[in-house]
């Protein structure tokens, strides 16, 4: 299987399993016109090339009481490579931050933080953010409401 491109196949393999990665191997095939063995050393094959790269569970945040969403734009004082490496390694560590990004821009990251309400957030930025070395700057925008959440890339 070539890396840089997919068959019709494959594309609705990667598709069929965004919407249930529970499918049955039988099932699957059915829905993409193959026979179950054909179909499972497909899907294998995306796996062992990295085009799946896990399956999980999609659970809703609200039920949890993870009321609140907050995207920080966060600028760092120095570029230094420690100063970086620690930064992104504590946004790995933290579990209330669900997304990560080194944008371009004002920023140098965009980051996606899930909190039960406004003090969890409260915390998160003054006893985690605003004590890592190198972070000169914070602005915070807090979701009103979710309009859209999807998690199916567009194939």
């Amino acid at each position: 299987m070539k890396n840089d491109s997919l068959d019709a196949a494959s594309l609705k393999i990667l598709s069929e399993l965004q919407k249930n990665a529970r499918i049955s191997s039988n099932e699957l095939a059915e829905k993409i016109g193959m026979s179950a063995s054909p179909c499972w050393r497909r899907q294998k094959e995306l796996e062992d090339n990295g085009y799946i790269i896990r399956y999980t569970a999609l659970v809703d945040r609200r039920k949890l009481g993870l009321s609140v969403v907050c995207m920080a734009n966060i600028t760092l004082a120095r570029h230094e490579e420690g100063a970086v490496k620690n930064f992104e390694e504590a946004m790995r560590l933290r579990p209330e931050v669900v997304e990560c990004y080194e944008t371009t821009g004002n920023a140098d990251y965009l980051v996606k933080i899930v909190v039960a309400d406004m003090d969890g957030y409260h915390d998160f930025l003054h006893n985690v953010l605003v004590k890592l070395n190198g972070v000169s700057q914070v602005n915070t925008s807090v979701a009103l409401r979710e309009v859209k959440y999807e998690t199916a890339l567009p194939l």
